[in-house]
Formats: C-alpha cells, structure tokens, sequence
C-alpha cells in the first residue's frame, strides 16, 4: 500500500466530512421544512439511548485499533495487524449483536418509561438494528486508520449519507400521511439503510486491499489475551471519556435552561434560547471542526507509527504541524464568525444568539487545538490525558457557567464565556502535557504571531469592505472571498505557508513547483 502522509490523510477525510456535513444540512433544511419539526423531533428523541449504547458497544476501540494497527505495520507486522483486526471484527460483532438485541426487546418498557413520548417506539425499534451495523463499520474504519488510508472511510461514509439523505427523505414523505410517527420512522429506516450501505462499501474496499498482506511479515504471536488486555488497556480511558461528554452534555441540557429561568426568562422562552444556543451558535461553531476532526483522526497512527519506532523527532515535526495547520485554518473561521454573527445566525433566524456567537468565536480556537491535542495525545498512547483535563475544566466551566447564566445581565452570554474557559484550560493543558512528553517546542511565532497577522488583514477587509458589499448573499461571500485571499496572501509573504506545505495536499501538491 503507498505510504501517505497525514496530511492528506487528513484532506481526503475534510473533503469527505464536508460533503456529508453540507448534504447533513440540506437534508435538514427539506426536513424541516416538508416533513416538520414534530417528526423530525421524534425522531432525535432516541438518539441520547442510542449514542449510549455506541459509546458503551464501540466505546474507544476503533481508536485502539487504530493504534495497534499502526504501530505493528510500521513494524513489519502486518499479519499481526489482521490478528488484531479479525479479533477487535469477532469481539464488537458480539457485543454489537448483543445490545442490539437487548435494546429491541427491551424497547417497549423503554418507550414508556425513559422516553416522554410513546410514538418513537417505530424510531428505536429500527434504529436497534443500527448498533450492530455500526460497531462492525467502527473495526473496519479503525484498522484502515491504522493504516493511515482514509480513501475507504471517505467513500464509506459518502455512500451512507447518500443513502441515507434519499432514503429517508423519500421514505419519510411517503409515510407522512399516516402520521408524524410513521415520517419519524421512515428518517430512522434512512439512517439504518445507508448504515448497512456504508458498510458493505468498505467491506468491499477492504476485500479489494487485503491480498497486499496475505504474506508479509512474520506469522502472529500475540495471544489472544494480549491483544484483549491491550484493546482494553487503551480503549477504556477513552470510553470513559466519551461517556463523561455524554454525561456533561446531559447535565448542561438540564442547568442552562433551568438557570435562564432564574435570570428572569419563562419556561418556554429559556427552553427556546437553548435550542438556539445549541441550533444555530454551536452549529456554527463546529462547522470548522470538519477540518480538526480530520486531522485529528489522522494524527493518532501517524504519531502512533513514529513513537513505536522511537522516532520523537517526527512525532514532535507532526505534532507541531498539525496544531498549526489547526490554528491557521481556524483563524479565519473564527474572525468570519465574530464578525458576521447576526447575518450567519439570521439564517437560523437567531440573530438574538449573535453576541453569543461573538464569544464563543473568542474561545473557538481553542477548541480546535484541543480537538487536535486529544488526537497527538492518543497516538503517543496517553489516552487518558486528555480525559483528565476535561474533567479538570468541567469542575471549573460548570460552576462558572451556573453563576453567570443564572445573572441577568449575563445569561447566554455567561455561558458562552463559561465555555470560552473550559476550551481554553482543556486546550492549555493538553499542550503542556504534549511538550512534556516530547519536548516540542511551543512555537510563538508560527503558532501565533504569523496567522494573527493575516488575520488582522482578513478583518481590516472586513471592516472597509462590509458597508459596500453587506446586506446581501452575494456582497458576503465576495467579502469572504477577497478577505480569504488576502488572509493567504499575508501567509505566503511571512512564511507562515510555503510550497512544501501545499505540496503535500492530493491533487493540487503534483503541481506545486519543488
């Protein structure tokens, strides 16, 4: 298989992730606005249960896999890579058939007890199913990650959001007529026909790829119970910090609109402002996070490749890469978001959430770099770093957060500055225990001084240009377009990108000059 870098890696999964992010918001919009809110809430009632039981099926296996994939193929071991992989393929085709059968038995007192309307027992019942179809997909995509080839997660997850955006939607207006319950399920029957298509693509892609191991390498010697105690060794901190976000998640549904309440705003209108907290601000800020997910994903059997052959120099060359990129993509996105709020949240019809936006805009880039911190600090092995450092902001953005939004000069503006904290401290913390263990160096001037430049120029334009091009679609998009421009212009000319860097992406790199 040819070596790639992850780099591209990380592109091929950003072209991917943000064709499915568009075609995930489109879907939304044709929801929304021919099926309706009622079917479509119905249908997002399961998904706490759901999420859940993944994180408590999958949990943070495909991660270690990814990483014991690496590292055994930087190794020469790559039938010891297929042991593991065949094993990790038997141990969640198990546990995955086991919760999904459990939870579809148990489904009818689940409707009844745990869930505040009956109607979505059709949604759980189909989405049961899912589990499974899931955890298989998670061994596949993770032992690909091992091997730092993105390409059959890309198509996979193309294919399912294809199937599933056409499928449900066809379905769902087709059953609208018997009921909003009945629409609720053709969406879920959506979701679980492009989980089973996305599967069969990237089982097809791995039947394709596998010959190219049959004979490499010397034959297995880990029992199983080595490879047991190592998946579990590393896959736990992981689920247990992915069952905390769940737990946060939860605890914040419950503490925001209860504290909007103590700052003067009713039931309905506290409850309101929290869906636009999460329905538009959020929205906007993940949008970025398409890159650092990517990058983050790439970077865990990248650094796990070069730490098992005790090369720290690469691991603090891609370390310290990595968090640029982050910082330069995430630079612009942020100042678009600061300065555009009101417009981009008027979409959502939300411009009441823009100031909301501005700070969170502040802090936003320290959430990318944490996304991509987590990433290095799971591929060097320290998997439970970074959970600890979550707690450790969780224990302070919470009780800033309950005293902020409960004050009524504050409110949502308090809890974005609640979070603001939490972004920062996870993201500090993870960058101090990154340099202690490798010894990159924290880089002011390539980290900070050279994309702040080109961001300052980004919103000069901005500043000169909004009250000629504002007010309409097409003035804004000119506005990013030339502010983008300039923002490259400004990196090129101080040496914060260079030609080695553009070279290194798929497609355009071959004709970059050497």
């Amino acid at each position: 298989m040819p070596k790639r870098t992850f780099v591209y890696g990380a592109t091929i999964l950003l072209g991917a992730n943000l064709l499915n992010r568009l075609l995930g918001m489109a879907f939304q919009y044709l929801i929304m606005n021919n099926i309706g809110g009622e079917a479509y809430g119905l249908f997002t009632m399961v998904f706490p249960i759901y999420m859940l039981a993944l994180v408590i099926t999958t949990a943070g296996i495909p991660l270690a896999i990814a990483k014991m994939v690496s590292e055994e193929v930087s190794l020469g071991r790559t039938l010891q890579a297929q042991s593991i992989f065949r094993l990790s393929l038997w141990l969640l085709g198990i546990s995955g058939a086991i919760v999904s059968i459990g939870l579809y038995f148990l489904s009818p007192y689940i409707a009844h007890r745990v869930f505040p309307d009956p109607r979505v027992i059709n949604v759980f019942l189909i989405c049961t199913p899912a589990i499974f179809i899931v955890s298989m997909s998670s061994v596949f995509r993770g032992y690909f990650q091992g091997l730092q080839n993105m390409v059959p997660t890309a198509i996979s997850q193309i294919c399912e959001q294809v199937v599933r955006v056409a499928v449900g939607y066809t379905v769902a207006t087709r059953l609208l007529h018997f009921g909003v319950e009945w629409a609720a399920a053709g969406l879920a029957l959506g979701m679980l026909v492009g989980e089973v298509v996305g599967l069969l693509a990237i089982i097809l892609q791995y039947q394709w790829l596998n010959y190219k191991f049959k004979v490499e390498g010397p034959k297995p010697t880990y029992s199983t119970r080595l490879i047991l105690s190592k998946l579990w060794h590393l896959s736990s901190p992981v689920t247990v910090g992915r069952l905390l976000s769940t737990g946060l998640s939860a605890l914040d549904a419950m503490l925001i609109p209860m504290r909007l309440q103590v700052a003067g705003y009713g039931a309905r209108e506290a409850i309101t402002l929290f869906g636009q907290l999460g329905g538009a601000a959020f929205t906007l800020l993940a949008f970025p996070s398409v890159f650092t997910f990517a990058l983050a994903t790439s970077l865990v059997p990248a650094i796990s490749e070069a730490a098992a052959r005790r090369q720290f120099h690469i691991v603090r060359a891609r370390g310290a890469e990595a968090i640029r990129l982050t910082i330069l993509i995430g630079i612009p996105c942020l100042i678009i978001l600061f300065y555009f709020s009101r417009p981009l949240t008027a979409v959502f019809k939300s411009t009441q959430i823009a100031p909301v936006l501005r700070i969170l805009a502040i802090g936003g880039i320290f959430s990318y770099i944490q996304q991509t911190t987590t990433g290095i600090l799971q591929g060097l092995g320290k998997v439970q770093i970074p959970v600890l450092n979550s707690i450790i902001a969780a224990c302070l953005r919470i009780p800033l957060l309950m005293y902020l939004t409960g004050l009524p000069q504050w409110g949502l503006r308090g809890t974005a500055w609640a979070y603001t904290l939490g972004f920062f401290i996870t993201a500090t913390l993870n960058l101090m225990a990154i340099s202690k263990y490798t010894g990159m160096p924290l880089d002011l001037q390539r980290f900070v001084l050279q994309p702040l430049s080109g961001g300052i120029a980004m919103l000069l334009v901005f500043h000169f240009l909004d009250p000629f091009f504002g007010g309409h679609i097409a003035g804004y998009l000119s506005e990013f377009l030339i502010g983008l421009t300039l923002y490259s212009l400004v990196l090129f000319f101080n040496g914060g990108v260079t030609f080695s860097d553009l070279r290194r992406l798929p497609l355009i790199g071959k004709y970059m000059p050497i």
